[in-house]
Order: structure tokens, then C-alpha cells, then sequence
């Protein structure tokens, strides 16, 4: 199992100074990496908000190892290619570290899509994450992108520069108990269950995938537990990776450099 530090880009950790020095501190702790929140906002006491791209990049500038990304990224807000070439810059500038933890967002947390006019419909959203993957993929192979959907138009655009490795890992955020994000995402890199309630849960989950896939070789099950959590029964059951969650609402950075300083649960 790998261990990652997860943090909300909120308040004091908006600043990307402070979270590429406390990336810079996991390194050193022995960490595999540091994965940060995607949202435009967050219910009271959150106040300040950082972008979920620029600060992975200073995070990129001041590592040389750790995994970085965002986790996750709610990609129907987001212009395909736009995120396409976003993903590569990042990718190329921290040297093949990124992983592209994708999914359909939610309202209830924040109402960050209906206040700010995006498409609150799950099935909509869902659509225009299936169709942005395919372009994202289609991308990344440095062919021409002919893409005629129902939410996204590319025609024949070729992108360049290719990502280090030619591709970028892409993690499937969803409800472990939802069939569809299950499907989508053993045609990726990863599913990132998210809400689990126990490593029990996380059992049944794996069994879905395996059952879907045929085989797990080459694929990442990511699970986010409280710093405290005995993380061996969810390693037991099949996690990859394990994600250090934290409270947004008291969050500080002497809270997660605590943590950092105190080393992954190996």
C-alpha cells in the first residue's frame, strides 16, 4: 500500500507556499503523495479557496518524487480540452507524477454547480464525463481528436506534447454502492470509493471490480481514512493506496504537518 497526504485547499492551506512547503516536508517523511481537494467553495467556517491546478504545480516544483493530483476533479465543470492540456503541462512539469483523479462532483456539499450556473442533473454530468474521457484519451495518444458528441465537439485536433509516460493514470471517484460509477471505472486506472464506511464495504467493492475487470494487475483501489484508522484491514481487503483525509472545517497546517512529521502508516 502507498500513503498519501489528501488536503482541502482551504483557508490557511490556500496559500500554494504553505502546501509546497508541507509537500516538500512529506517527501522527506517518506510519503508517496500529496492530493488535493477540487472545489470552487465549502460551507461556513471555509472562507478562502485555492485552485486545485496551480497549487499542485508549485507542489510538482518542490518535489521530486511524491504523486500529486487532484482528488477528485468534477470534470463536467471543465472544457475537455482544456483539462487535457492542462493534465499534460502538469504531468510533464512534475516528470510523469500526476494521477487524474476524476468525477461527477456533487451539489449538496457546497451548491458550488447550482450558484455558480453549472449542470446540477447527475445523469448530465455523467454523460459529459464519459464523452471528456474519451477525448482525454484520444488526446494523449498525439493522433488527430475527431470527437462528434452529444455534449463535446473536437475536430481532428491533434495535441502535443504527449504526457511522460504517453498517458496519464486516471482514478474513478464514486459511491460504493452505485453500479454505473463501478462500470465506468474499470475502464480506467483506479476507483476512488468514496463515503466508505468500513473495510467490510471496501470487500465487496474490490469483488465488483475484480468481477468486472477479470483481473486487478495494474489497478489502484484508493481509499481515504481519518489519520487515527488502523489502515491494515483495508489493505488486507485490497487498497492500493490509502489517502489521509482531514476536517475542512478545523483544519490547520500544524494539524497536517503533524501528520506529515509523524510518517505513513506502513
Amino acid at each position: 500500500m502507498r500513503f498519501a497526504v489528501w488536503v482541502p485547499l482551504f483557508d490557511e492551506l490556500a496559500d500554494p507556499l504553505t502546501v509546497a512547503r508541507l509537500a516538500a516536508a512529506a517527501e522527506d517523511a517518506g510519503w508517496d503523495g500529496m492530493f488535493v481537494w477540487d472545489q470552487l467553495g465549502w460551507r461556513a467556517p471555509v472562507t478562502a479557496v485555492a485552485d486545485p491546478w496551480i497549487v499542485p504545480a508549485a507542489v510538482a516544483a518542490s518535489t521530486e518524487r511524491l504523486r500529486i493530483g487532484p482528488m477528485v476533479t468534477p470534470v463536467a465543470r471543465r472544457r475537455p480540452v482544456k483539462l487535457l492540456c492542462e493534465a499534460t503541462t502538469l504531468d510533464r512539469l512534475s516528470g510523469g507524477r500526476l494521477k487524474l483523479g476524476v468525477g461527477l462532483g456533487s451539489d449538496r456539499f457546497a451548491g458550488e454547480f447550482s450558484r455558480s450556473g453549472e449542470e446540477v442533473d447527475d445523469r448530465v454530468r455523467a454523460g459529459q464525463l464519459d464523452e471528456s474521457l474519451e477525448i482525454l484519451k484520444a488526446g494523449w495518444t498525439g493522433e488527430p481528436v475527431c470527437h462528434h458528441g452529444k455534449h463535446y465537439t473536437v475536430d481532428s485536433v491533434r495535441f502535443l506534447p504527449r504526457p511522460v509516460a504517453g498517458r496519464i493514470p486516471i482514478w474513478v471517484a464514486g459511491f460504493p454502492g452505485n453500479a454505473r460509477p463501478l462500470r465506468r471505472t474499470v475502464r480506467h486506472d483506479g476507483f476512488f470509493p468514496v463515503n466508505l464506511t468500513s473495510p467490510n464495504q471496501l470487500d465487496d467493492v474490490v469483488a465488483t471490480v475484480q468481477s468486472l475487470r477479470g483481473s486487478l494487475t495494474g489497478y489502484d483501489i484508493t481509499v481515504a481514512v481519518s489519520p487515527s484508522t488502523d489502515v491494515r484491514p483495508y489493505a488486507t481487503a485490497g487498497a492500493t493506496w490509502c489517502l489521509t483525509d482531514f476536517d475542512p472545517a478545523t483544519l490547520r497546517p500544524a494539524d497536517v504537518r503533524a501528520v506529515i512529521d509523524a510518517g505513513p502508516a506502513r
